[in-house]
């Protein structure tokens, strides 16, 4: 197997998902609480690629196991295992290679924090598998859209910052006896919320659109996902909305100084933003027009990401 073939099973094009929330967490962590651990860092990043792979690579392998129609719909080509003909037992191998490096790297990071990063990386272990495996797969279900917009733009976002700051009580798990208590910094966790909610709205769209662009086949495929019950219209609005929403979220966080001045600089993404929503609006397929929800995830993110990086350097310099 060459890594053509390999990057290809993995869909590596699709890990800025995963990474930018990763990088976002990382410099609000700077911005907001000065700290850093690049230990703590390294760890986070090869677990976290190192699943996210895994879990790309178990959905091309349940697609390709459970695919009733395999042929048309570019099934033959965004689908690596058939694309490169790729052995089924070596896949299984890959999946269990890159499960196992994830795991260890998270064991590792609890090592290195506490309870709180062992229970978050269960959970979102959990919701990954589960995500692509299992009797009914979450993204053969129309909950798709919030279970990944979730835990890849909140979730990702907060252990990564968690991760740094895991000693100053933000969330904390204590064991008395029989008793479990868990104590949350509320002002903390809504402020991560809102800071992540341009990311989470961004990957939902990710997903959305890919499911807008695979209607067809999905029903084909009896894969039963959000626009197929709301309706091609409802998912489009939907769609458009979203980022709209996304960019209401970072006035407001301006407006309470929770973002410096200098992120109204996402708000200059909103002209390609919206010719990327009319040309998604007029058609929806794989091949033309997906990617730019892709871009659109992108643009914002890295914009919000980089007037942060400012926000850094002006609080430096003052």
């Amino acid at each position: 197997m060459g890594i053509v073939s390999f990057l290809k099973l993995v869909e590596i094009q699709t890990k800025v998902a995963s990474m930018i929330p990763l990088i976002l967490g990382t410099v609000y962590t700077l911005y907001r609480y000065e700290d850093f651990h690049i230990e703590n860092f390294l760890l986070m990043f090869i677990s976290l690629l190192s699943f996210d792979m895994a879990t790309t690579a178990i959905n091309n392998y349940i697609d390709h196991k459970k695919a009733i129609k395999t042929e048309g719909f570019g099934y033959e080509k965004h689908n690596g295992i058939v694309k490169y003909g790729i052995k089924e037992s070596t896949v299984r191998i890959i999946i269990g290679v890159l499960l196992i490096i994830a795991i260890v790297f998270g064991v590792l990071l609890f090592l290195n924090t506490n309870l709180v990063v062992l229970f978050l990386g269960i959970i979102s272990f959990g919701i990954g598998v589960l995500y692509t495996f299992g009797p009914i797969p979450i993204s053969r279900m129309p909950l798709g859209e919030i279970f990944s917009g979730f835990f890849m733009g909140f979730i990702i976002p907060f252990i990564s910052i968690y991760i740094h700051v895991y000693n100053e009580g933000i969330v904390s798990i204590l064991f008395k006896g029989a008793t479990i208590s868990i104590s949350l910094t509320i002002i903390d966790i809504i402020s991560i919320f809102l800071i992540s909610l341009p990311a989470v709205l961004g990957i939902s769209n990710i997903m959305l659109a890919n499911n807008l662009c695979d209607m067809e086949e999905d029903i084909e495929n009896r894969r039963y996902t959000l626009p197929i019950y709301i309706g091609r219209e409802s998912g489009l609005k939907l769609f458009k909305y979203l980022y709209y929403i996304g960019y209401i979220d970072i006035i407001i966080l301006i407006f309470l100084k929770v973002l410096p001045v200098i992120s109204l600089l996402a708000l200059f993404t909103y002209i390609p933003v919206k010719k990327n929503i009319d040309l998604f609006f007029k058609k929806q397929t794989k091949k033309d027009t997906f990617v730019v929800a892709v871009k659109n995830f992108v643009m914002i993110n890295i914009i919000h990401i980089f007037a942060l990086l400012l926000g850094i350097i002006i609080n430096f310099l003052l």
